[in-house]
């Protein structure tokens, strides 16, 4: 009888014949077709061993199991086709080469006594290491290891000389004899030993990178990589530093894990390793730079680090990164020089505005660029000015303008507003002699004390940084920047890099339905929604009750309620003290005392709570915040994080934060979906099935459970969103009431922050405005293909591209083809593609521009991909290049296309041909260019080890591609890409994350990113080739996170 419990097993004839579908659940899946190889491999191995095991049994030789297994090998060749599987017939010997090795300079050619040296443990097989004392010592395997491989890996976060002394002659004599060793190691805690670090240095053929800036770097892995050419790879994955203690007699756990059973684990791990090796975090060490090391060490030890910081450059993470990109993409694509910056108090915004001004620096080195940085209190300009100091490398850098402080000079200046005001500094400053004005904490300058600076100054640049562009006040901060915000640092990446703390949310079911309460301008009514909560004593002690449930000690709570009403607030607050539970209410009413006496109180345990309306965004500003209460809905996104991040500061002693969101049945146009996808760090499932499964896209130390009660009230909701056509309908038709905007595509995907894809997979904007009663109908001939057509162009993001359409297509009727150059022709040629999807002269089309005409004669839709192409303008967030190729191409790097625009842009699809083409590479000899084209992940799992380090960047240069499985090193094809340079031809690279995406029930194919150029670096193996590629030009930030599978944070 089959065992209940959980399967990953192949069903065969046996396991069919008792599953037992009546009186069972049973659940099954289809076998993957990329990763069928594997599996299939993997089931047959068993049933291979079996039969190997009977035949032994049955008292039969060797010879018989060998016998069985040439057979096996044969039907394979003659199913394959491939006659070099032939090659891997079992010689009848029965012997296993256990050393191949150069009879030339070898002792082993005249004493053939001399053992040859190998590990005691197998190389082919994977083994445990705990110190018990009848297996081999760390160590001593250590040593065999490195003696008896040809290239070795070393990752810890320390090295002590103890432990490297153990080894030292292994290593010298491997480096000597022409072995390569890298080393990777940190200066954490200081404990790494300096003269340690001088004896690696001064082995020939070795590289050692150390990560000086611990607070960035968090590396605590110890690996130890043997790689050998024979294709028996070892590596040693554990607790062991390279210490005397870790590898000879501590209670340390260590794996060896050998390539030949476990290939996709040592793939993974020469990819994490050649990812840090080429990580900006890792500063290559060389003996000139022993100061520099000592220096670290002794900052760790003694905990002082800022002096230190001066020596190395500070990169942004790749977060970070983003953002700059986004403010680049503001500056030259919409020539907006005023930019706002959203991001949690803790993550970084002073360090992303540092660098931002550096760049400014480099690409006017030879002005002045003036810098004034304005904060409201002391201690963070202080702060400032020493982040910018490090940033630059500068430790005289600026001067501060600020209580007892008074500059020399003006050129460089921090002040705070205050001082400002009080010393009338515009009347000594011109409107235009600061170049670049940052404006910290920018949701301040709704103030009147701000409205001079912001008023008087001209600069060529304008940043405002901010954690809460939503004031309580209803003052609109957006105004001073277009009504845009520029850029905003996700909560899940920050929380991924330390710079946040985890959060435990839990969704307690609510005992109040709001289905019916009164909904106007966005959100419920307030007034009704304080009268049903205010008074609620039930309500008031399910929250109790679910404190206690979830809370660990009462007694260290420090905790926020948010609420709808000051009502609200002081009936909560009564209702916690009259429960023993001592807590306050703050209004706007609130004088600076009470509040300032408030938090003191609530960090010294005085108070367990804090009751606020909203936001309260001055005032309650605490990191030692941990718990938080939800005790309304909050319907702005916006407002929701801003809460949020009021408990995700960093604090001494705050392991997480605890978040209890009170969740009742909500009217269908509250959008839970948004908000949880807010929390998601990168996932390509909806919302709907992380709910399912247990939100496993979070951020690293974060959780969210949903009680039974509230993950329905959640799911119902969603079912009835925005995610719905009828969702779509019912926002439509109430748009212009609910928000007080006009209803157009661009205001109400704004507003709702939709993604274009989510409404074209349901159907086009203006049927859907009709279906809503908002429009009057209209007859399309061919409204079904141009709506999903319009599904291909909202991923469109080529400036290049979008502009000449919004140029040409407006007056298409009066442009005849000869004014057209050609690579206008082709990128129209691209457009007709998009939506008609088959070539020009098949549709029946004399040329390119009837087709065209043929969408203009759908007058509302043709209108709505007029106003779909200004949204893609204005959603561009990364500045595109063009590439010189040699021959002229429409493409431009970095932008997205689908398949069939990329062939079509290659002159590949023509006006009267359309060939097939199935493989993922594509050579044009035309044009003597390899086009690759690299779905990253085969199957739809997130996390697959079999085919995920197939293809990956190493670096935002380097990138990792493996060829068709039939291509060897030696043919016309792996030639061709190894001489690629030689032979004048190019290779372009074009990514995917997954092959096709699911909006609802649609599964639409995803675009590729244009990387543009690639050059041959070195491969490995054959059939398939196993090539790393040198890009032209860097992979940005905002698609190096899903390019590379290693990255963190």
């Amino acid at each position: 009888m089959l065992p209940y419990g959980i399967y990953e097993q192949v069903i065969n004839k046996l396991i069919s014949s008792e599953l037992n579908y009546e009186d069972n659940i049973v659940i099954t899946d289809s076998i993957n077709k990329e990763e069928a190889s594997q599996i299939l491999a993997q089931y047959f191995k068993d049933i291979l061993e079996k039969g190997l095991q009977i035949l032994k049994d049955s008292g039969g030789d060797i010879s018989q199991q060998i016998e069985l297994c040439n057979k096996l090998v044969n039907v394979i060749a003659s199913e394959t086709n491939e006659n070099f599987i032939k090659d891997f017939i079992v010689d009848k010997k029965a012997e296993l080469l256990m050393a191949y090795l150069q009879k030339k300079n070898n002792i082993y050619a005249i004493n053939d006594n001399i053992n040859i040296v190998g590990p005691t443990t197998s190389i082919a097989r994977s083994s445990l290491f705990t110190g018990a004392v009848h297996e081999p010592s760390m160590f001593s395997e250590l040593k065999k290891e490195i003696l008896s491989c040809d290239r070795i890996d070393m990752l810890v976060s320390f090295i002590k000389w103890s432990g490297l002394r153990l080894i030292i002659d292994e290593l010298r004599s491997f480096t000597v004899k022409g072995g390569q060793l890298r080393v990777i190691t940190t200066s954490y805690m200081g404990a790494t030993d300096i003269k340690a670090i001088e004896e690696l240095s001064e082995l020939p053929n070795t590289e050692i990178k150390v990560s000086y800036d611990t607070r960035r770097t968090r590396l605590h892995a110890k690996a130890y990589i043997f790689y050998r050419n024979s294709g028996f790879t070892t590596a040693y994955i554990g607790s062991s530093n390279l210490s005397n203690a870790a590898i000879s007699s501590g209670l340390e756990w260590n794996v060896k894990i050998t390539q030949k059973d476990l290939p996709e684990t040592i793939r993974k791990i020469e990819a994490t390793f050649e990812n840090y090796w080429n990580s900006k975090e890792f500063n290559d060490y060389n003996p000139k730079e022993k100061s520099k090391l000592i220096a670290a060490l002794k900052a760790e030890k003694i905990g002082d680090k800022e002096p230190f910081y001066y020596n190395f450059d500070i990169q942004p993470y790749p977060y970070q990164q983003e953002i700059l990109d986004k403010l680049k993409a503001e500056r030259y694509v919409r020539n907006h020089w005023r930019n706002l910056v959203v991001a949690a108090t803790g993550t970084g915004k002073t360090v992303i505005s540092a660098i931002d001004y550096r760049n400014y620096l480099y690409n006017n080195r030879h002005k002045p660029c003036k810098l004034l940085f304005i904060a409201h209190r002391e201690e963070i300009l202080k702060q400032s000015l020493a982040c910018f100091r490090m940033v630059l490398k500068d430790p005289n850098f600026g001067e501060l303008f600020v209580g007892n402080h008074t500059p020399n000079s003006i050129d460089h200046l921090f002040m705070s507003i205050q001082t400002f005001n009080s010393r009338e500094f515009e009347k000594v400053t011109d409107p235009d002699f600061y170049d670049y004005i940052i404006v910290d904490e920018f949701h301040h300058a709704a103030a009147p004390t701000y409205q001079k600076l912001l008023e008087y100054y001209k600069p060529v640049i304008l940043l405002g940084l901010t954690a809460t562009p939503e004031r309580m006040d209803g003052k609109d901060i957006l105004k001073y920047f277009d009504y845009r915000i520029a850029a905003e640092i996700r909560l899940p990446e920050a929380i991924e890099r330390k710079l946040l703390c985890p959060f435990h949310y839990f969704g307690v079911a609510d005992n109040v339905d709001l289905q019916n309460l009164r909904w106007t301008r966005g959100g419920y009514d307030k007034n009704e929604l304080s009268k049903v909560y205010t008074g609620n004593d039930l309500r008031a002690q399910i929250i109790i009750k679910a404190l206690n449930k979830y809370v660990a000690d009462m007694d260290e709570v420090k905790g926020l309620g948010f609420c709808v009403s000051q009502e609200h607030a002081k009936y909560m607050a009564r209702f916690f003290n009259d429960n023993n539970i001592p807590s306050i209410y703050l209004t706007a009413e609130s004088d600076d005392e009470t509040r300032n006496e408030a938090k003191r109180r609530l960090v010294r345990g005085d108070y367990r709570f804090i009751f606020v309306v909203d936001l309260y965004n001055e005032g309650v500003d605490i990191p030692e915040v941990n718990t938080i209460l939800f005790l309304r809905p909050t319907e702005s996104l916006t407002v929701f994080l801003q809460q949020l991040g009021r408990g995700l500061r960093l604090c001494e002693g705050k392991e997480c934060l605890t978040v209890l969101d009170f969740i009742g049945q909500a009217n269908k146009r509250y959008n839970f979906e948004e908000k949880f996808e807010s929390l998601l760090s990168n996932t390509s499932k909806g919302v709907q099935r992380e709910i399912k499964e247990d939100f496993v896209s979070l951020p690293k130390g974060c959780f969210i459970q949903l009680e039974k009660k509230a993950k329905e009230y959640i799911l119902m909701n969603i079912r009835q969103s925005l995610n719905t056509q009828i969702g779509l309908i019912s926002r439509i038709a109430t748009f212009e009431e609910d928000t007080n905007k006009p209803l157009t595509l661009s205001n109400f995907v704004e507003h709702y922050h939709l993604n274009l894809k989510s409404i074209y997979a349901k159907n086009n904007f203006s049927r859907l405005c009709v279906l809503a009663g908002i429009k009057e109908d209209f007859v399309s001939e061919h409204e079904k293909i141009i709506t999903k057509g319009m599904l291909r162009l909202s991923f469109i993001d080529s400036r290049r591209w979008i502009s000449l359409l919004l140029k040409i297509l407006p007056k298409i009727d009066e442009i005849s083809i000869e004014e057209l150059n050609s690579s206008e022709i082709k990128m129209l040629t691209m457009l007709h593609f998009t939506f008609w999807q088959k070539p020009v002269k098949l549709c029946g089309f004399g040329s390119v521009i009837d087709s065209l005409r043929m969408l203009k004669s759908n007058e509302p839709l043709f209108l709505e991909i007029l106003e779909l192409l200004k949204i893609r303008f204005n959603s561009i967030d990364l500045v595109d290049e063009e590439i010189n190729l040699g021959f002229e191409c429409p493409l431009d790097l970095y932008c997205n296309y689908s398949r069939d625009q990329i062939l079509s842009a290659f002159d590949y699809y023509t006006d009267d041909s359309m060939p097939n083409m199935r493989e993922g590479v594509l050579y044009l000899a035309d044009k003597n260019t390899d086009i690759l084209f690299v779905t990253l992940n085969k199957t739809e799992k997130d996390y697959s080890p079999t085919t995920m380090y197939n293809d990956y960047s190493i670096s935002e240069f380097l990138f990792h591609w493996q060829s068709q499985s039939t291509t060897s090193e030696t043919s016309p094809t792996g030639q061709r890409y190894i001489n690629h340079k030689k032979l004048g031809s190019r290779v372009l690279l074009f990514v995917r994350e997954f092959k096709e995406e699911k909006i609802g029930s649609t599964a639409i194919a995803q675009p590729y990113t244009f990387l543009g150029l690639a050059e041959y670096v070195s491969h490995k193996g054959s059939r398939p080739m196993n090539i790393i590629w040198r890009l032209e030009k860097p992979i940005p930030a905002k698609y190096l996170k899903k390019t590379s599978k290693l990255i963190v944070g």
